[in-house]
Order: structure tokens, then C-alpha cells, then sequence
């Protein structure tokens, strides 16, 4: 058997109070190696990191510092405290934004919007309480075998967290790596995946750090020798070039506490994205979500007669965000999609909602009603729905944050003669300020890009609007905070990657089998092992 040689409360450890600490620090450096939050000069001319840059070896190093303490906490409930602080840090810093949509454009006083994101953070550390706790109590004394456990623990927190009670993975460990040498497997696993080899890593090196035999960190090297470079010795060849499409991105950065009113922000938009569709001179055009504001109702007369026109002909297409429905079938956070030579526009409504923003979860509606933000509750749109095809390409649209969800994405690459050649989020980030939501967004769409191997076009009302190619890299991208049109041309991909045909069959289900099987193997061998 595997050996090293520290024994979980046998060995001199550190206080609970220092462990507090340590975990503390850790859980907010975590939450900055997702989007590094400062510009730091370069030290001495070497280099510094920039702002909105993942940090995978950052990642790594406070997870590893979360695993040692956990190794030498007294007790389960010691690892279950620490644990969940270390997530609840983690989680809050991760999306402190939310503040800002709460307080400034919601009116929540600062002290209950404060309240809810520490409330949601703390809610969501839950998992990872339980996470570490089960470790904590499965982890073999003297065995090596700690990382792989920890990798089943951790991979399922970060499973049931994106996923259960309509999901928020917003801050998944595994986008860290969207640069780092663990992003080689997202293709083959996905983000959660690498979540798996990001945990599987951590531990590994708080193995190499804690033991004394020179057996045991060759063994714990070789573990992160496999999960660095088994990806790299069978490249990923999915398929190949599928033609190219230009297009032009409109970012009319409306400022948020004005997109809603109709004398000033809806009437700006209207005329400046108005403008903008009538010259448009690139294959496809593309707008923000709700660029326009209003229902199709409710815009002035004649205004979408002329926008329908424009397109019904001639060599351009776009498309649009806006909402749709009425008070009698219900309302939809829409993509509607025109082109030459079609009488019915093309129509995507948006699958995953915002929990308090779309919809409203049940006993809730007392907290929406604190808020001034326009809340609804909208209707769900279809999984999967059609891709909107112009010029050789199949685009599959998701808006806001589904694209945060690979697994729905990838019900898109079950027939794969109708796999999408292109990827495109519209969005609109305006109601979190300057904060890294924006930053975090684009790693986020940086690292679908990998998974399905295709190119990933964002379009934001206030940032990061980008051209991200099938290699994860931006390409060209309009200064957030700016009024701007950017024209690009985007290669379209054909083929499959792995993760795409095992998560369009079968979702993240063979994940949450591996950990779970994991887990059991590993509580049998515990109660094997007992006198």
C-alpha cells in the first residue's frame, strides 16, 4: 500500500484559530486565481500578473493549503468548519458583484445586500462542508491514496453546486486552468473534470509537502507527472476548418440605471442599435441581450416594419436580443434571428433563468419585493433548440449565464450532422459595475471554447464583448466601459470533441458516478481496515 507517513491526529498540528486563519487567506486567493482582481507593475522586470488573467498555480496552492489543514484537524467537525469557511470566503469573493446589482441598481441597503451575498456564499459552502468532512473521515491514515478522495469529495461538492436547486457553478475551480497546463483535459472532461484533476493535483502536492519518505513524493510526483501530461500524449483531433463568417458586434454600453427608462436608455438604445442593424455591411450582425428594452409592441410605429425589411433581403442577417410574450402566454428572454429569404424569424428563448431575476423561487417573493430591479417570472425555453444556420455555419446561441452550463450546451452535439459550427452568448453585465464579473465571463466562454473545440463569440452590453477561437484565446475583443463596433471574421469547426459525445449523451452523469463509486470503494476499505 501507498504510504505517507502523516497520521490524522497524531501529530502535533497547528491551533484551530491559526487553521482559521490559513484557510481564511486562502479561501479570498482562491477566488482571485478565477480572474486576478489588480494590475501590478512588473517587480524587479519580472512578470505580473494582469487583471482578469486565471491563475492556475494560484489555484492550486491555496487548495493544496485547504488539504493540509484539513490532514491535521483534530476532529470531523474541525474539517467540516474549516472547510466551509474556506468555501464561503471563496464563494463571496468569487461573486461579490452581486452587491453591486442588489444595492446600487436594486436599492437594497448596503447592510442586506451584504447580508445576501454572504448569506448565498455560505448556503453554497455547504457542500464543501460535507465534502471535507467525508474526506476527513474516509481519508486512509498513512495513504497516499488521500488524493484521490479528496479529488472524489471535492469533484462532488463542485457537481451538486452547479447543479442541484437549478445551479450556480459560477466559480468552478476548474476555470482557473483555462491557461494552465490542466486545460489540455478540457476537451476529454470538461470543466468539472478538471475540477477532478485540479483536486486530485492540490492534494498531491500537500502530500509532497507533508511527507518524509523519499518513496512517497516520487509516488505523489508521479501523480501530478500523469495529471499534467496524460493529456498531451493523445491530441485531441476533432475534425477541421467549416468556413468562415463576418461578423459585426454592437456594444451600445447603456448605462443601467438607464436601459429601463423610456425617456432616456430606451430611446438611446433604440436609436443608436437601430442605426447601427440599418448599416450593417458584414454577414451577421449581433446585438446584446435586451438591447432593445421593450416588448415589439412597444416600440415606436413603423420602427420594426423598417428593421424587418432590412433584412429580408440581400446578403446580411441578425440577430437581436429582446424580450417576447405577452401578459396573456407569458414572457421570454429571447434571441430573435432574421434572414434573407425567410418570412419567420428564427427564434432562440433562454433555457436556464436567474433564480430572483427570472424566475422566483417559491417563499421568496417577499425578497424580490425589496427590490427595484424589473423581475419576472419568465417562461423556460426548450432543450435543445434549433441552431440559427446562415452561410455554412450552425450557431448555437445561449444567453447571459447558460453558458455557464457545458452539459445543457452540449444536448446541441447529439446529432453530430447538426453539431454547432459556432458558439455565441449575448449578455448584459451592466448591472455589476466594474467588478470581474465581466472577466470572469469571458474565462468562462474561454473555456467552452475548449471543451467543444469551436469558436465562442460574446456579445455584452457594457464588456467583454470578444471573438474567442476553438484554442481558447481571444482574438479581438472592444474595450469594456465603451461604446463600439467591432467587425471580425470567425472560423466555424466541424466534429466532436470527447467531452462532447459523452456529455451530449449522458450529461455530467458519468462523473458523479466515478466519484460516487470512489467514495464507496473508499468506505469500504475503511471499514475493512477498522479492528
Amino acid at each position: 500500500m501507498w504510504q505517507a507517513e502523516p497520521t490524522r491526529g497524531s501529530e502535533r498540528g497547528v491551533g484551530l484559530a491559526s487553521a482559521v486563519w490559513v484557510v481564511l487567506l486562502a479561501g479570498v486567493l482562491h477566488a482571485s486565481s478565477l480572474a486576478w482582481p489588480w494590475n501590478l507593475p512588473p517587480l524587479l522586470g519580472a512578470w505580473s500578473p494582469v487583471r482578469g488573467q486565471a491563475q492556475a498555480w494560484l489555484q492550486m496552492a491555496t487548495l493544496s493549503a485547504l488539504v493540509v489543514v484539513l490532514l491535521r484537524s483534530a476532529s470531523v467537525w474541525h474539517a467540516a468548519i474549516l472547510g466551509w469557511l474556506f468555501a464561503t470566503v471563496w464563494l463571496g469573493s468569487t461573486f461579490s458583484w452581486l452587491y453591486t446589482s442588489m444595492h446600487q441598481f436594486g436599492d437594497l441597503s448596503a447592510p442586506l445586500a451584504a447580508l445576501a451575498v454572504a448569506a448565498l456564499a455560505a448556503a453554497l459552502a455547504l457542500y464543501y462542508a460535507l465534502a471535507c468532512a467525508v474526506f476527513w473521515l474516509l481519508v486512509p491514515t498513512k495513504s497516499i491514496l488521500c488524493a484521490l478522495y479528496f479529488a472524489a469529495c471535492w469533484t462532488l461538492a463542485e457537481l451538486a453546486r452547479g447543479q442541484w436547486l437549478s445551479g450556480f457553478g459560477w466559480g468552478s475551480v476548474g476555470y482557473a486552468h483555462v491557461d494552465g497546463a490542466l486545460s489540455a483535459w478540457l476537451p476529454w472532461l470538461g470543466v468539472y473534470g478538471v475540477c477532478a484533476c485540479a483536486a486530485w493535483c492540490a492534494a498531491s502536492v500537500a502530500v509532497l509537502v507533508r511527507t518524509s519518505s523519499a518513496r512517497n513524493r516520487w509516488l505523489a510526483a508521479g501523480a501530478l507527472a500523469l495529471a499534467v501530461g496524460a493529456p498531451q500524449l493523445v491530441p485531441v483531433d476533432t475534425g477541421a476548418f467549416a468556413g468562415q463568417l463576418r461578423v459585426t458586434l454592437l456594444q451600445g454600453n447603456i448605462a443601467q440605471e438607464e436601459k429601463f427608462q423610456p425617456a432616456t436608455g430606451v430611446v438611446h438604445a433604440l436609436r443608436w442599435y437601430g442605426q447601427r442593424l440599418l448599416d450593417a455591411d458584414a454577414d451577421l450582425v449581433v446585438t446584446p441581450e435586451t438591447a432593445f428594452p421593450v416588448l415589439p409592441a412597444q416600440l415606436p410605429d413603423g420602427y420594426w416594419d423598417a428593421l424587418q425589411q432590412r433584412f429580408a433581403s440581400g446578403e446580411q442577417a441578425a440577430l437581436l436580443g429582446l424580450p417576447l410574450g405577452d401578459a396573456e402566454l407569458g414572457y421570454t428572454n429571447s434571441v430573435l434571428g432574421w434572414r434573407p429569404g425567410r418570412t419567420e424569424p428564427w427564434r432562440y428563448d433562454k433555457h436556464h433563468l436567474v433564480p430572483f431575476g427570472e424566475f422566483i423561487p417559491p417563499m421568496f417573493r417577499w425578497f424580490t419585493e425589496l427590490l427595484h430591479i424589473p423581475l419576472g417570472d419568465f417562461n423556460r425555453g426548450a432543450l435543445p433548440q434549433p441552431t440559427f444556420d446562415w452561410k455554412g455555419q450552425r450557431i448555437a446561441a445561449t444567453i447571459c449565464y447558460e453558458n455557464l452550463f457545458s452539459e445543457e450546451l452540449a444536448t446541441q452535439f447529439a446529432d453530430p450532422g447538426r453539431a454547432p459550427t459556432l458558439l455565441l452568448n449575448i449578455s448584459n453585465l451592466g448591472w455589476f459595475g466594474e467588478h470581474l464579473a465581466m472577466d470572469q465571463h469571458l474565462n468562462i466562454a474561454r473555456t467552452r471554447a475548449l471543451e467543444f473545440d469551436r469558436s465562442f463569440v460574446l456579445v455584452t452590453n457594457t464588456g467583454h464583448s470578444a471573438v474567442v477561437d476553438h484554442r481558447g484565446q481571444v482574438t479581438q475583443q472592444i474595450a469594456p466601459h465603451s461604446v463600439a463596433v467591432m467587425r471580425a471574421t470567425v472560423q466555424g469547426r466541424d466534429g466532436l470533441t470527447p467531452y462532447a459525445r459523452w456529455s451530449s449523451r449522458w450529461g455530467q452523469t458519468p462523473l458523479w458516478l466515478w466519484a460516487v463509486l470512489t467514495l464507496g470503494w473508499a468506505a469500504r476499505r475503511r471499514h475493512r481496515a477498522r479492528p
